[in-house]
Parts: C-alpha cells; sequence; structure tokens
C-alpha cells in the first residue's frame, strides 16, 4: 500500500491474524514438491511410497469434493533406517506435498528429539512438549531417534511426553502432522510399548542404507552445488573408495552425513593446499585433487648403484 495513514498503520486487521486468509497462491505445486523430492540421490522406493501417498490423499480429496464418504486418514509416518539415510530430508519433502495438497496451512517442519520434547523436573515436559507442538502446528514434527522417549523406567518422563504428544495429535488433527523416525528394530520395540502409537502410526516407511555407487553420486552432487569439480583422479578413485568404506559397514555408518563430512574436510585440505602458493586461477580454486580427498600417492624412489 501506499500513502498509509496512522490509523492504518496502528490498525490490526482479520488477516493480519490470518483469518480468512487464502494461502493458495503461496503454496508450491504437488508437482513441484514432488519434483524436489524426486531430484534427490537413491531413495528409490522411499519416493515411490511418497508419490503413492500423495496420490491418496489427492483422490480423498476429489472424493471429498464429489461429496463422497472419505474414509479417515492418517498423514502421521514412522521413518525407519540407519542415520545419514534421507530421513529428514524427505520429512521436508513431505511437508511441503501436504502444504501443496492444502492439508498443511504452512509446511514447515520442526525438527527435535528426546531433549526438545523431556524436560529434568516434574511437571516441566508437558509444558515443554506443548510449546513445541505449538511451533509445529500447521507443519510437521519431526522426532528423531523416537525410541529413547521411552528407557523401560515408568518413572521416565519421556512417558509424559508420549502421552502429551497423543493428546495434541488427536486436540490437533487437522492442524498437526508427526513423523517419528528412528533404527527399524527400536521403532518397532517403541511402537509396541503404546497402543496408542501403533494405532496413530500405521504408515511405515523404510530408508535403506546408500550404495557404494549412490554414496559417489552424492559426493559429485555436494560439489557441484558448491561450485567445485573433481580431477580426472578423484573420478577414477571415487567409486572404488566408496565400495572399500561399506564393505563392513554397520548401523552406525552414517551414510549421506558420511559423504558430507568427508566433503567438507576435502574443502579444508584444498584450502590449506592453496593457501601455500598465490595467483590462482578459477579452475585451480575449484578443482579437488586426490590429495583433499586425503588419498597421497608416492612415487617409486629410484636408487642409484654404488660404483665398486
Amino acid at each position: 500500500m501506499t500513502n498509509i495513514t496512522a490509523e492504518q498503520l496502528a490498525m490490526l486487521e482479520p488477516q493480519d491474524l490470518g483469518i480468512g486468509v487464502d494461502d493458495s497462491a503461496n503454496r508450491p505445486s504437488l508437482e513441484e514438491a514432488l519434483a524436489e523430492l524426486d531430484q534427490l540421490i537413491g531413495l528409490t522406493e522411499v519416493k515411490a511410497e511418497v508419490h503413492k501417498l500423495a496420490d491418496f490423499c489427492k483422490i480423498a480429496q476429489e472424493r471429498e469434493e464429489a461429496g463422497l464418504k472419505v474414509a479417515e486418514l492418517s498423514y502421521h509416518c514412522v521413518f525407519v533406517g540407519n542415520p545419514g539415510t534421507g530421513k529428514t530430508t524427505v520429512a521436508r519433502s513431505i511437508a511441503k506435498v501436504y502444504h501443496a495438497l492444502g492439508i498443511l496451512k504452512k509446511g514447515h517442519l520442526v525438527e527435535t528429539d528426546r531433549s526438545g520434547l523431556v524436560a529434568e523436573y516434574v511437571g516441566q515436559t508437558a509444558i515443554k512438549t506443548n510449546k513445541l507442538i505449538d511451533e509445529a502446528l500447521d507443519g510437521v514434527l519431526f522426532i528423531d531417534e523416537a525410541y529413547t522417549l521411552v528407557n523401560g523406567s515408568q518413572n521416565d518422563y519421556g512417558h509424559e511426553a508420549i502421552a502429551t504428544l497423543l493428546k495434541r495429535m488427536e486436540d490437533d488433527r487437522a492442524r498437526l502432522v508427526v513423523i517419528l523416525a528412528g533404527y527399524p528394530d527400536d521403532m518397532k520395540r517403541f511402537l509396541d510399548s503404546n497402543p496408542g502409537l501403533t494405532s496413530r502410526f500405521s504408515r511405515v516407511i523404510h530408508f535403506p542404507d546408500y550404495t557404494a555407487d549412490e554414496l559417489a553420486d552424492l559426493f559429485r552432487f555436494y560439489a557441484k552445488r558448491n561450485h567445485y569439480e573433481l580431477s580426472p583422479e578423484v573420478e577414477k578413485w571415487l567409486n572404488n573408495a566408496m565400495a572399500n568404506s561399506t564393505k563392513n559397514r554397520d548401523r552406525n555408518f552414517g551414510n549421506g552425513r558420511w559423504v558430507r563430512n568427508l566433503f567438507e574436510k576435502a574443502l579444508e585440505r584444498q584450502a590449506i593446499r592453496l593457501a601455500e602458493t598465490t595467483g590462482h586461477t578459477e579452475q585451480e580454486l575449484r578443482t579437488l585433487e586426490l590429495s583433499d580427498v586425503g588419498i597421497t600417492i608416492s612415487l617409486p624412489q629410484t636408487t642409484k648403484k654404488s660404483k665398486e
């Protein structure tokens, strides 16, 4: 607006409070939200599950608009998989899908774990949990390592957090989506510990470990996104290195997180290497060499024959 009066500056109108506001113009299209998901490396089965979920929600909306009976839908999910397999990233994509479909008004993601929900003193956990849920309203609350909310003791305050969460999921079912994440076996025990959890979280999506080739592609993705290039020697080394690194991995292997750390360490080594000289070309600033990824090649030494 132009030529705003003092009265207008001081006045709050209903739309300022979000009352009667049509947010459809600010929502991404479903195609845009799914395209962002599809650009992720790997996760073929996970992408297929999210597409099926989106199709199911879309048809349910069409049935409702046509005046047909619609079964009550649960939008909550459980993500099971090892660390670094893309659970948080996909949760963010699902929030955008729900926003695109009009299921969630904002479609933002609030990420937390036990420490964000459970307090240290009696009577404080419900307050802490409710406050975080309030931040997540009209979006997705993502709880990583959710199984840690139950440690086996009935006196643990994690049970209070779960009870508070379940109540708010019912009270705010039109404004809150919850995604729980963690290791497969731990999450199964966690869900089995409370009938309320089992009934509300019926959709489980499995996140497999990345293959060696996918990890190599992820390293290339980080490089491209940050305007770096890989030398021919690094390209030849990359896939074999990832294959060797994943031979004996256990459930604590970091997957994509491990690759990101490897890439960031390579940038640090490159900076240290280049700092020893001056007058660098753009190509030198962009290129990652074998030494930058922690590989040192020793050339064979030639020995002189002693004269007798």
